[in-house]
């Protein structure tokens, strides 16, 4: 069992939080829909690499009527990098101990006409600590209101707390969120943010404001698209799109990588991918 210190309970208590709030609000959107669909929660423990225990977490997911398949993944961990993995993880090249919280959102819908969305925010330790993480929306389908609900929601959230955060992370997102084979963005974007570091309380309020920024828009996006009528040709895109969702997910995503490179639950990992896809 980890041994935390109060920052890092701190962070790890309020991912915990966000995520009950977040699968107690899209739980009621099933129910809307007519389904009694729940969250199905299995908890998971990590060994590090040292044989040490490492910590877990706790892999939550969904499928339904509304959301096919929506993961909610809370994870604590630390330990020691593999040393090759270890230099590419920002601080800790000279020492490869580390300590990682953070929750993971990936949720796929039934209706081609409600976007597909990624949530993800995290707290770091190495030689240096840091909070990351943001929001992208992913519609097979892009509308352009639900967009623009979208942005306006993070752009907020980011003001409040310093006017050059919405398009210094927007514009990172737009580059992280790129499929250099396909020369496509993955969605229509959202925030981006990593190594946000310096003034713990600072960067934990922001953090904590993007989690309730997302808990605002992203459900009203799904209840106003839900019951929208579609055909065969809207499905038919919206299985090519998950196609390249996943092709990200598996060949670029940092994430999908740290989880693979740490020891972490393979079904918890790869949660993100869509329940059917197809490559025509």
């Amino acid at each position: 069992m980890l041994t935390l210190d109060p920052q890092q309970s701190q962070a790890r208590t309020w991912f915990e939080h966000l995520r009950d709030l977040i699968c107690a609000e899209f739980e009621a959107i099933e129910r809307e829909g007519g389904s009694d669909a729940a969250f199905d929660y299995i908890a998971w423990d990590r060994v590090d690499p040292s044989g040490e225990p490492g910590g877990g977490g706790v892999r939550g997911v969904m499928k339904g009527t509304v959301f096919e398949k929506v993961g909610v993944n809370v994870s604590t961990v630390g330990g020691t990098f593999e040393s090759e993995f270890g230099k590419t993880i920002h601080g800790a090249g000279e020492d490869p101990r580390f300590f990682a919280t953070g929750i993971s959102l990936v949720a796929h819908m039934a209706n081609p006409h409600v976007p597909a969305v990624h949530m993800n925010m995290r707290f770091l330790r190495t030689t240096k600590q840091w909070f990351g993480g943001g929001a992208d929306l992913n519609p097979p389908l892009p509308i352009a209101a639900d967009t623009e609900d979208f942005h306006a929601t993070l752009k907020a959230a980011c003001d409040a707390h310093d006017p050059a955060h919405y398009p210094r992370f927007r514009d990172w997102a737009d580059e992280y969120f790129y499929i250099p084979h396909r020369k496509v963005h993955r969605g229509v974007g959202g925030i981006f943010y990593d190594h946000l570091e310096g003034d713990f309380a600072r960067d934990f309020a922001f953090t904590q404001d993007v989690g309730r920024a997302f808990l605002d828009t992203y459900p009203r996006i799904v209840r106003r698209r839900m019951d929208a009528p579609f055909t065969d040709t809207d499905v038919a895109q919206q299985r090519a799109w998950r196609g390249r969702y996943a092709e990200f997910n598996l060949v670029y995503d940092r994430g999908t990588l740290f989880g693979l490179k740490t020891g972490g639950n393979i079904d918890a990992i790869l949660m993100s991918l869509p329940p059917v896809a197809t490559w025509e």
